[in-house]
């Protein structure tokens, strides 16, 4: 490179390129290599995930459709997948399949456990209100026409990905956000196997 500078603006280019002469050859590609992995491993965690995914037929565009098995909830565009979230669903016995409508959009909403749900933990208050640490419905609340389920945020997300709740799905809080904006009453929802 010539520089054809003098003084201190000089000075700090050469110190700067001074300064990158170990990023060269190796360690460049080191660089590089683990921002792709970094990249990869994100959107596999919220990213689009489409290519395993066959859309179930007879869905229109707007439909969310959650698979089970994938444990990923899909908000279906005009050509297929438009979004694609990591969810938890229902342990082994909690799981229901099928169609529902969303009924209402809540933020950060209160909860009151279940009756099944307060059987198996007969210490949890009667309300946990909306904002508590200790509220599992999180930032927000997609409920359905089905008896006390919901898409909802959590106050674990260590469970998404998993088989964790009473039939409800789980998101992360900045996925059940980022959806919420995007749906509306009366949006259909399909959960298959």
């Amino acid at each position: 490179m010539d520089i054809k500078q003098s003084g201190r603006a000089a000075a700090a280019i050469t110190i700067t390129i001074a300064q990158a002469e170990p990023l060269r050859g190796g360690h460049l590609r080191r660089l590089a290599i683990a921002f792709l992995i970094g990249l990869a491993l994100y959107l596999a965690g919220r990213g689009p995930a489409f290519a395993a995914f066959d859309v179930p037929a007879g869905v229109q565009p707007g439909t969310i459709v959650i698979s089970t098995s994938q444990r990923r909830l899909y908000l279906m565009g005009w050509d297929g997948p438009q979004v694609s979230y990591p969810v938890a669903v229902g342990k082994p016995g909690k799981q229901w399949y099928g169609w529902a409508r969303i009924d209402g959009k809540h933020v950060e909403p209160a909860w009151s456990p279940p009756a099944e749900v307060r059987r198996d933990n007969p210490r949890l208050p009667d309300v946990i209100p909306g904002g508590s640490p200790r509220n599992p419905m999180g930032k927000r609340a997609l409920t359905l026409d089905r008896d006390e389920i919901a898409i909802h945020g959590t106050n674990r997300p260590g469970s998404i990905g998993t088989f964790a709740s009473y039939g409800c799905i789980r998101m992360h809080n900045r996925d059940i956000i980022d959806l919420y904006e995007r749906v509306r009453v009366g949006t259909p929802v399909l959960v298959t196997r």
